[in-house]
């Protein structure tokens, strides 16, 4: 300000021209223009946001994400490294810093997250586990269903394992840790459980021991571990077992992975558990999978002999020849007249059985066909506000293979136009059958012809949905 005021006043008291200024001060004559004939006057500095989340475009991407991630609970939410590695696979050149620095700015504007509690750490042996469920969300045939993964921790070595299940009954379990021990190759000679009631009959006290199901004692005697049971609402006594289930929800399960079968999904979930073990120990100097190395020495072998895992239980069909399994009403022809009948349970099967040893009734059961329907009436009037960024949206991966031609346009007046037409037929219809439906549902009425679109390549793709369902 001292300079501007020099500038004015050899202007207007000492009646000196531009270039007297210019030359006398030794500056640009547009500078001595500027501030010796027009008015400075003070004005609202509104800083403007610059880098490359803002001048590119990534940052409109990322705030994508996140409002699609806060509508969703804090578990199935990804984190920013998740973000990140989406961004590097879009042609994203910034770092790991920036994204974190832009998200942190994004939420201290929209939402303010409460402070976790935190526990003492605690020492463990070797060959000593730590086995919890988590619920995870995935995307199988067109909605949403959440499954149960197993998970197990061995402190010592930080490595983990991990199993997706349909629930988390008995036969569930049993199968599960069947699963972990044949990818670990050998079984813990300690496990740390929390008070589960398929495996706990009555918690522990302060005076007496917990006492476990006859099934799971038997379990447990077959492969030779010894059962340790949490104290109640004592989460923080398997304290790594809890954060492998929230890293297993975090790096595997955040973007709801579309699932074939459990089959393939405990592939892929193994591999990712591989990979993570070839990082290096949060705390010791070596790779996870060395300590791993070192610790399986130390546990025992499997067993030579297979466990079979199944239930049996006495039920009755009522006058409607109905069986009442997993809260699930079956009808089985002709089941009243046999009076008593015998169900045999497998994780995933149920055979009813006459007290004659007729077979009468085999099939999946109920859980595996409970799903979520997508919310895509909610999904797609969002994506009316944001036309130009849909197919970076976490639900874009989930549409049908025609919906997804339909929309992958780049004239944005007509784009508007099918959401419009999509949202139409939402009403009667769902998007698996608008997909399936597609020639006789999507007209082209009102809008531009959708002839220039590679229907072939995608139909030739199309195939019958997978019963499938096995581990």
């Amino acid at each position: 300000m001292t300079d501007i005021k020099t500038i004015k006043n050899l202007r207007n008291n000492h009646d000196k021209s531009i270039n007297e200024i210019s030359d006398t001060l030794g500056i640009n004559w547009r500078t001595a223009k500027k501030y010796a004939d027009n008015a400075i006057l003070p004005e609202e500095k509104i800083p403007k946001k610059s880098g490359m989340m803002y001048d590119e475009g990534w940052g409109d991407i990322v705030s994508l994400w996140l409002e699609e991630d806060y509508r969703l609970t804090k578990k199935k939410r990804r984190t920013n490294k998740n973000y990140y590695k989406s961004l590097k696979g879009l042609g994203f050149l910034g770092s790991y810093r920036t994204v974190c620095n832009f998200v942190q700015e994004w939420k201290s504007t929209h939402h303010n997250d409460l402070p976790s509690a935190g526990y003492e750490r605690l020492e463990h042996p070797q060959a000593e586990a730590q086995l919890d469920f988590g619920t995870m969300e995935v995307e199988h045939e067109g909605s949403f269903k959440d499954v149960k993964a197993l998970v197990l921790s061995t402190p010592y070595s930080n490595a983990g394992f991990a199993v997706a299940l349909p629930s988390e009954n008995q036969e569930c379990l049993l199968t599960g840790m069947k699963q972990l021990f044949n990818q670990m190759g050998c079984v813990p000679r300690k496990i740390r459980i929390d008070n589960m009631t398929t495996a706990v009959v009555k918690p522990k006290s302060k005076f007496e021991d917990p006492i476990l199901t006859d099934e799971f004692q038997q379990f447990a005697m077959h492969y030779g571990f010894e059962v340790q049971v949490c104290n109640p609402a004592s989460g923080h006594e398997k304290g790594s077992v809890e954060n492998k289930v929230g890293y297993v929800r975090y790096n595997f399960f955040s973007e709801t992975p579309k699932m074939k079968d459990f089959t393939s999904l405990n592939h892929d979930l193994e591999e990712k558990m591989i990979e993570k073990r070839q990082e290096k120990h949060y705390e010791k100097i070596q790779i996870i999978e060395s300590l791993w190395q070192e610790e399986k020495q130390v546990c025992l072998a499997l067993p030579d002999e297979d466990y079979p895992v199944f239930k049996e239980i006495m039920i009755r069909a009522n006058k409607l020849n109905e069986i009442k399994l997993d809260n699930t009403f079956i009808h089985i022809h002709n089941s009243w007249r046999h009076g008593n009948l015998y169900a045999y349970l497998t994780w995933d099967k149920y055979r009813i059985v006459t007290q004659n040893g007729e077979l009468i009734q085999e099939d999946f059961r109920s859980y595996l066909y409970k799903k979520r329907a997508i919310d895509w009436h909610t999904i797609l009037k969002d994506w009316k506000q944001r036309l130009s960024k849909i197919t970076y949206s976490r639900y874009w991966k989930y549409l049908p293979g025609r919906i997804q031609a339909y929309l992958r346009i780049d004239d944005f007046r007509l784009l508007y136009q099918r959401i419009n037409r999509l949202l139409e037929l939402l009403v009667n219809h769902t998007m698996v059958e608008v997909n399936e439906r597609f020639y006789e549902l999507v007209t082209e009425e009102n809008e531009e012809s959708i002839s220039d679109v590679n229907w072939q390549g995608y139909d030739a793709l199309t195939h019958s949905p997978s019963k499938e369902v096995s581990v």
